[in-house]
């Protein structure tokens, strides 16, 4: 959500800045910009709405020549999508901002700025800190200290960097809730809200924790924490890989990532189960005899991550016998717990930078929770940083907005879980040995579940005109029909809703005719007799079904009923393989709709704010 890029160098950085934009895309923006300091001190600043590609091509025709500036790409939250509101803002000509995150109290800064006798151009609250560090510069002779005490009036969530026409070759950074990462050179260094868009030019890192500020030149970085007192903050290399033209012979990223999942499921696998048993370092030093006291689990996600988690409610209370909690961060922050005897936090986010699950996170040390694990995909976020123990997922790159390999390496890591939990709490050998060989035999099953692309994008211009959809399942698949009816909803943009089909009943027939398409989750399971009463229950009122079953629950299409067999797997890992058609469904029904696949409107891969 959003994307900062921003550097100081002794060479012209305005293609520095656009590519990094560019890398910047998979976030989610709806406009962009960037301001440069040029050679005879004044700051140009040339910011379009819509795609990077846009702003690239006004910089072509009109180029924007300085060693040190700043690029942003808004995803709006105050103002509408307006070039006025686009980022970078400048105070006066000579204070340039860009900003990621809310300024909870701009009404009021606002209001104080005007009365100063500022002038605001734009909706946003990030003018506001533009014209408040302006003001600071008043009765501060140095920019870093003006930045200082103009962050500590602000309020909110805020990654922000600041550029001066006075000071040139200097950038001020502050972090509070928005990542930022410093990517150190020779002779330049580059300031970034995610690694990724500076790889082109350094793969040394600096990450800023929590509170910090950073006073950026082409020579030296000097860091100071919350307190104001300078610190060291530990330099990582990255041999991280990322091309943005990378979709191969796939249309879209989101294809591309859906077919990556076999391999994406052996990475996560690689080292870790070593004949039958867990590696001592799955989830980080220690943590299996900590994890083997574990009485009460509680995890906190959002979105995908968050169905993820309803999944492994069902696994760790069926197999690893602990009770599990499972709620969604932006309530689980702001309301009153209880916080049961030896209770282990999980947190989930494929970013690790998830704004709400990052603030559970910091509550529950608070709370009193004996242990905190994260299941994360990004090593140097700031999740894994800041919890107890860590399982990483290994997906790679993810550049679709729409999770998939993300989530089924989530998955994997749950069933590791309930290997870690279950083996002192009576998960028996039989069940220890499902898990195992379910988790061996995943990657070929995916790839199995892969080969239903054809069929299933057959079924696709049956959703061509349909603006609602139910999806159903029971046990684990509930959560599989959620995170089926999500992609639907996020990249296709028809309406849809999961339903516990034993719920039925209980007021979502009232909506079954024949322009409602009910999407049915049917592994050859224990519940499996349920669910054939709960489709004659749609079947008598005329619903049109297309069920993804197991082919040997014996479904047969009909007029009423399009089945798509899924080849026969364990119970255990049914729900991950079943993610695999519900994807690909998804994916075909957004092209007849001609919607943007990889980055479908109003959202953004990393939720960096609430």
């Amino acid at each position: 959500m959003c994307g900062i890029v921003g550097a100081t160098s002794e060479r012209r950085i305005s293609s520095i800045l656009l590519e990094g934009l560019k890398r910047l895309e998979y976030r989610g923006y709806d406009s962009a910009g960037l301001a440069v300091l040029t050679d005879d001190g004044k700051i140009e600043s040339m910011r379009r709405t819509g795609k990077v590609q846009a702003l690239k091509d006004a910089v072509g025709e009109q180029p924007l020549a300085g060693t040190t500036g700043i690029a942003h790409t808004r995803w709006a939250t105050h103002g509408g999508v307006t070039e006025a509101n686009a980022h970078p803002h400048i105070s006066e000509d000579c204070i340039a901002v860009v900003h990621n995150g809310i300024i909870e109290n701009h009404d009021k800064l606002r209001a104080e700025l005007k009365g100063l006798g500022y002038t605001f151009n734009s909706d946003t609250d990030t003018e506001v800190i533009c014209h408040l560090v302006h003001h600071e510069r008043k009765t501060e002779s140095d920019l870093f200290l003006a930045v200082q005490a103009a962050v500590r009036k602000l309020e909110g969530a805020y990654g922000t960097v600041v550029m001066d026409c006075r000071e040139p070759g200097r950038l001020v950074v502050a972090r509070s809730g928005s990542p930022l990462v410093i990517g150190l050179g020779i002779g330049e260094n580059f300031i970034a809200s995610d690694q990724l868009a500076l790889l082109p030019v350094t793969h040394t890192f600096m990450y800023l924790e929590e509170g910090d500020m950073a006073d950026i030149t082409r020579e030296q970085v000097k860091v100071y924490d919350v307190n104001g007192e300078r610190v060291e903050r530990e330099v990582h290399e990255s041999d991280g890989q990322y091309d943005a033209g990378g979709k191969g012979h796939y249309r879209h990223f989101m294809l591309k990532e859906t077919h990556e999942q076999p391999v994406a499921v052996r990475n996560a696998l690689e080292g870790r189960l070593i004949n039958g048993q867990l590696a001592d370092d799955v989830f980080g030093k220690g943590a299996l005899d900590v994890l083997q006291t574990i009485e009460h689990v509680q995890i906190v996600a959002c979105g995908t991550s968050y169905h993820a988690g309803m999944v492994a409610r069902y696994w760790l209370e069926s197999m690893a016998g602990v009770s599990c909690n499972v709620e969604i961060a932006s309530e689980f922050r702001y309301r009153k717990s209880v916080v049961h005897p030896n209770s282990l936090l999980v947190t989930i986010s494929q970013s690790g930078e998830t704004a709400d699950t990052l603030a559970a996170l910091r509550l529950a040390k608070e709370l009193g929770y004996t242990s905190s694990l994260t299941i994360c995909n990004v090593a140097t976020s700031s999740m894994v940083r800041e919890s107890d123990f860590a399982y990483m997922t290994r997906a790679g790159t993810e550049i679709g907005v729409a999770s998939t390999k993300a989530f089924t390496t989530q998955l994997v890591g749950f069933l590791m879980l309930v290997l870690a939990i279950g083996d002192k709490r009576g998960l028996g050998e039989e069940c220890r040995q499902a898990i195992v060989n379910g988790l061996q035999a995943l990657p070929s099953k995916l790839e199995e579940a892969l080969l239903l692309s054809d069929e299933i994008e057959a079924l696709a211009p049956e959703f061509a005109d349909k603006h609602h959809s139910l999806f159903l399942g029971r046990g684990a698949q509930y959560p599989i029909a959620m995170e089926g009816a999500l992609k639907l909803k996020e990249i296709s943009y028809i309406h849809a809703e999961a339903y516990a089909a034993g719920e039925l009943k209980h007021g979502p027939l009232a909506l079954i005719d024949e322009d409602m398409p009910v999407i049915v989750v049917a592994p050859n399971d224990e519940l499996l007799e349920k669910l054939k009463s709960n489709v004659e229950e749609v079947r008598a009122r005329g619903g049109i079904m297309y069920v993804f079953a197991d082919k040997d629950a014996h479904f047969a299409s009909d007029d009423t009923m399009r089945v798509i067999n899924v080849s026969h797997c364990d119970e255990v890992i049914a729900p991950i393989v079943y993610t695999i058609p519900l994807q690909l469904l998804s994916y075909f029904v957004a092209l007849i709709k001609g919607t943007d696949v990889d980055q479908p409107r109003n959202l953004a891969k990393s939720v960096t704010v609430e």
